[in-house]
């Protein structure tokens, strides 16, 4: 039973895939992946009643992708459904297998562990209503655990699928029609770097077909060894990669990918990361143009800056909710159930969703509504969007820290000190406790916020700081071990 339930990870499946890092055994076997398979055809009679389902897989650019990929399909073929080989793929273009008409899948699973190391691997499941949640996938698990060993076969009923051509097209006539003409964006040098993941079909598919010039774009080709740089837009070594192919290149902009592209950043026309906080203010000014008034929700780490521009520059609401893209995601849905607007909830990892687009998380979206910004701004003569967010108030410092707890009772330990924290923060002076907070302890300080909030998964207390001033952070975090250093089950840094 621990075999399929320790995979779980949220609403994802993770997993040492391949051997080869000391300390690291491998937890995703084909024979794991193969239930798995299996029981996901299950899971879809079960909920979609009936046998015979149109189920599609996809991957990004792991090592061990194509023979996990065999064991899902024998898995699948076993419970009775019909096998579409998408091959290299992005995970939004698989959930958008369900929802194209001409491919029109009942479900579909993406092979890809993100921005993990090589040695990973991991799953996720897509019906036409969405991404399954983590009592879907427990379900699935379940149903593995009950199905026990499924042994190989001779794989009979795989049709290779055309998506990824399908969905590129579907990006490219987002933006035709967004900017209004058929190369909306000749005479601009724009760059890609897509860190050997899945992300490289957007030079060649989305970006030469509507006239940009591409010389500079990097890492394109698949290889899950990943030789330059982790995918992962909020890697340090990464956001330098594709800043230098910028720079070098005198691109009028930069864009990179994590490996299987549900998360993306920039970089404008002068080297300068358009990440985290910023993207967020690019991102919520072309959709309050849109949606005048509406509500943008964000992860809980959002900077006040990033508050300030949302309701005073742009007459938003700013939503601060908690770390989680599914969180960020599914708090932006229910508000709109309740009636109040929301059209984007954004996480600072660059998981980032619109309601015009099912919710969905996807990078490549995400830039195709950059990219119609950019066309419509040259086209008129009016400037770059770098501009567009040049006024945005940005901290002068961000620290981020994770005292570890010894405790082996970890959530309730954190609990407890998270308790002890709140109390903490009304005795001390010049620090209030931020009003309409929804995760951990936020505290407003002078020149500042400081947030402390419980880990669901590892023995830690993750720290956010933020400051105004220059070395006002560092100031916030000794306040704040001095406070902890009273709890003997921390190990502070």
């Amino acid at each position: 039973m621990n075999h399929y339930f320790r995979l779980q990870n949220g609403s994802d499946l993770r997993g040492v895939a391949l051997e080869g890092v000391e300390g690291e055994p491998v937890t995703l076997t084909e024979d794991i992946a193969r239930t798995i398979g299996y029981a996901f055809s299950q899971w879809l009679e079960k909920e979609l009643g009936g046998p015979g389902r149109k189920v599609a897989v996809g991957h990004d650019s792991r090592l061990s992708s194509n023979a996990l990929k065999t064991a899902v399909f024998q898995g699948l073929e076993k419970g009775g459904c019909s096998v579409f080989d998408c091959g290299l793929a992005s995970t939004p273009a698989m959930f958008m297998s369900t929802v194209f008409e001409n491919h029109g899948y009942d479900g579909s699973i993406m092979l890809t562990a993100s921005h993990l190391p090589f040695n990973r691997n991991g799953m996720k499941f897509f019906i036409r209503t969405g991404g399954l949640g983590k009592q879907e996938i427990r379900e699935i698990l379940t149903l593995a655990t009950d199905a026990g060993e499924i042994h190989p076969l001779e794989l009979s009923n795989t049709t290779k699928s055309s998506l990824m051509d399908d969905y590129s097209n579907h990006l490219v006539n987002m933006i035709r029609d967004g900017a209004g003409c058929e190369q909306p964006l000749k005479g601009l040098r724009i760059v890609v770097d897509a860190g050997n993941g899945a992300g490289g079909f957007f030079v060649e598919k989305v970006l030469d077909p509507l006239g940009a010039e591409t010389t500079g774009s990097q890492f394109l080709d698949p290889d899950g060894s990943f030789p330059n740089h982790i995918p992962n837009p909020e890697d340090s070594n990464a956001m330098d990669a594709i800043i230098s192919a910028v720079k070098e290149n005198e691109a009028d902009f930069g864009i990179i990918f994590d490996t299987d592209v549900d998360r993306a950043g920039a970089v404008d026309q002068h080297g300068k990361p358009i990440n985290r906080n910023r993207f967020i203010a690019l991102m919520a000014t072309i959709v309050l143009s849109e949606h005048p008034g509406s509500t943008i929700v964000t992860d809980s780490v959002t900077s006040t800056g990033l508050t300030w521009w949302i309701e005073q520059r742009l007459g938003g609401t700013h939503h601060r909710f908690q770390r989680g893209y599914k969180n960020v995601i599914n708090e932006a849905i229910r508000l709109n159930e309740a009636g109040t607007p929301s059209f984007l909830a954004l996480e600072t990892s660059g998981h980032g969703a619109l309601k015009e687009n099912w919710f969905l998380d996807d990078g490549a979206y995400q830039i195709a509504k950059i990219l119609i910004k950019i066309a419509q701004l040259n086209m008129a003569g009016q400037g770059t969007v770098d501009e567009l967010i040049v006024d945005l108030p940005e901290p002068a410092e961000a620290i981020e820290f994770r005292p570890k707890i010894l405790d082996d009772d970890f959530s309730a330990y954190a609990e407890t000190v998270l308790k002890a924290f709140s109390q903490f923060v009304i005795n001390e002076e010049g620090w209030s406790l931020t009003p309409n907070n929804f995760e951990g302890v936020h505290v407003t300080c002078n020149d500042g916020w400081v947030l402390l909030r419980k880990s669901l998964h590892d023995p830690q207390i993750p720290i956010n700081i933020e400051s105004d001033l220059s070395g006002g952070a560092v100031l916030l975090k000794e306040r704040v071990c001095s406070f902890l250093s009273g709890f003997s089950g921390l190990q502070l840094p």
